[in-house]
């Protein structure tokens, strides 16, 4: 038997071992939480189906859309032949609203800021998360303000007054609206904590301000689609327009394409198509009961679907966290007056209370999204007030307030990043709660008016004279489970990655 050879081993001595040689830098405990949600196959299904929704809910208006991609109008010769290119545009780009465009600028310049490795930018990603989600916040915030007003000022019903005013000063109001909002939001956005130095902070803001001004003043009053209008020109040979990938919004409809299959052909030209000198159109999913693409539908329905779980799961959790902390770090009449608080928003029925404001409140994304945050709190103030009695007993909470530190920073910075594991995990299970719930109300037909959604489209399953669709109930109805199923397994994974007890079981 011969012995190893010696360049096969490689041993070090003791004093090495001393010194920290060949020892791994230890990882921090949400990046060895994170590696450990990562080692199991149904946390990674259900993180690559998220970003499949994510990517469509950020893209959907430039890959699903009825508008040209571009468009090249020629000038029509007596004889009917087509003569000098007069003006070429696209109409798509034209028709994005600020929200559209907006995310579609922080998808392109976050994706890579988060990606980029730490080696190049010096900051770790949890700091560059913290960046992004200040910035998220900051214009997200300044583009829906700048909406509700711009709606409110071109609305038919606005005052006379007003109307003149937005008509004589066309050009300077939405400089004014669209500076002033960012203006205000930067400001009370710089003592957000996404850099130490005050210097940083003003830099940011001050970027993020000028590019959300930009984006509403130029979609201020985006035009009106006019999708007919194109196809009519083109058939004319006017216009020569290219499409996007599925050449149909959610809102455009005919008639003539009432609950077509999937599969379906619309083409004057194929000789088992549906002629209806309409142009080459595929309806890959089929349409619906008012002749909409179920497909493009279904894209665009995954912004609604993400965006009222993630916000209405933000809005939840810090009220949670607020309410949580004042409960476990006081204690005595504190404790006992806000869970008395806790436990009537405990018996309120989320379900129901959305049915009676759909009626007599307006049925749009924000509202909908406002009313589950406010009423689905309670976890996360039961978590937090759990978690702190704990630790207001401990060392170093009572070191933090020996010395005299704020009672916001003894909360929040010290008291916090040691207690919100828990609602962490909750906050997954809580997103899929408000998915199921958005989709439950649309299929009651109680959803947000005008805007995609799956449970609208299940809910067409069933005609007016009770025949049954396939293609109706089987995609948004598989879309519905695989999402709320995706989170589910999120939330367990992440439960399991940093439970020390669960940890130790699974071995």
């Amino acid at each position: 038997m011969s012995d190893p050879s010696p360049s096969s081993t490689n041993t070090i001595s003791g004093i090495d071992v001393m010194r920290g040689v060949g020892a791994k830098p230890a990882k921090s405990f949400w990046a060895d939480a994170w590696d450990r949600v990562l080692l199991r196959w149904s946390a990674r299904i259900g993180i690559g189906w998220i970003a499949i929704i994510a990517f469509f809910a950020v893209f959907a208006p430039v890959l699903a859309n009825g508008l040209p991609l571009w468009t090249t109008e020629f000038q029509m010769n007596a004889d009917g032949s087509r003569g000098d290119v007069l003006a070429e545009w696209s109409p798509l780009w034209r028709g994005l609203g600020a929200v559209d465009l907006m995310l579609l600028i922080g998808a392109i310049v976050g994706v890579p800021w988060i990606a980029m490795p730490v080696s190049v930018l010096r900051l770790k990603r949890s700091h560059r998360l913290g960046i992004l989600c200040a910035a998220v916040l900051q214009a997200g915030f300044s583009v829906v303000i700048a909406g509700w007003v711009a709606d409110w000022l071109t609305a038919p019903n606005a005052e006379p007054d007003i109307r003149a005013f937005v008509i004589e000063n066309a050009s300077a109001v939405p400089w004014l609206i669209g500076g002033g909002i960012s203006l205000i939001l930067a400001l009370l956005c710089v003592f957000l904590p996404a850099f130490r130095g005050m210097a940083a902070r003003v830099a940011l803001v001050a970027v993020i301000g000028g590019v959300s001004t930009l984006v509403i003043v130029d979609r201020f009053d985006p035009p009106r689609a006019n999708y007919d209008r194109f196809i009519d020109l083109e058939l004319k040979g006017q216009y020569e327009s290219v499409y996007t990938v599925i050449p149909w919004s959610p809102t455009q409809a005919r008639t003539n394409f009432y609950v077509l299959p999937p599969g379906t052909i619309v083409d004057s030209e194929e000789p088992d198509a549906v002629d209806t000198s309409f142009g080459a159109r595929t309806f890959v999913l089929g349409t619906d009961s008012v002749g909409q693409d179920v497909l493009s539908q279904m894209m665009h329905a995954c912004r609604l679907s993400i965006s009222i779980g993630l916000v209405s799961t933000g809005i939840s959790v810090l009220i949670g966290i607020v309410i949580g902390s004042l409960m476990g770090y006081f204690g005595g009449w504190v404790d006992l007056l806000l869970s008395r608080i806790v436990e009537i928003f405990m018996a309120i029925p989320v379900l129901f209370l959305l049915i009676v404001a759909a009626a007599v409140l307006p049925r749009n994304t924000y509202m909908m999204m406002a009313i589950i945050g406010l009423v689905s709190w309670t976890l996360s103030a039961r978590f937090i007030r759990a978690e702190f009695l704990k630790m207001r007993s401990q060392d170093f909470v009572q070191g933090a307030i020996a010395a005299g530190l704020p009672l916001r920073l003894v909360l929040f910075r010290h008291m916090l990043p040691n207690g919100i594991t828990p609602v962490l995990v909750l906050a997954s299970f809580s997103i899929a709660a408000a998915i199921l719930a958005e989709a439950t109300l649309s299929f009651l037909g109680l959803g947000p008016d005008g805007q995609a959604s799956w449970g609208k489209l299940l809910a067409s399953a069933t005609g007016a004279t009770g025949t049954f669709n396939w293609w109706l109930a089987i995609f948004p109805g598989a879309a519905i489970f695989l999402t709320v199923l995706a989170y589910n397994l999120m939330g367990e994974a992440f439960r399991d990655a940093i439970d020390p007890k669960l940890r130790k079981a699974a071995h």
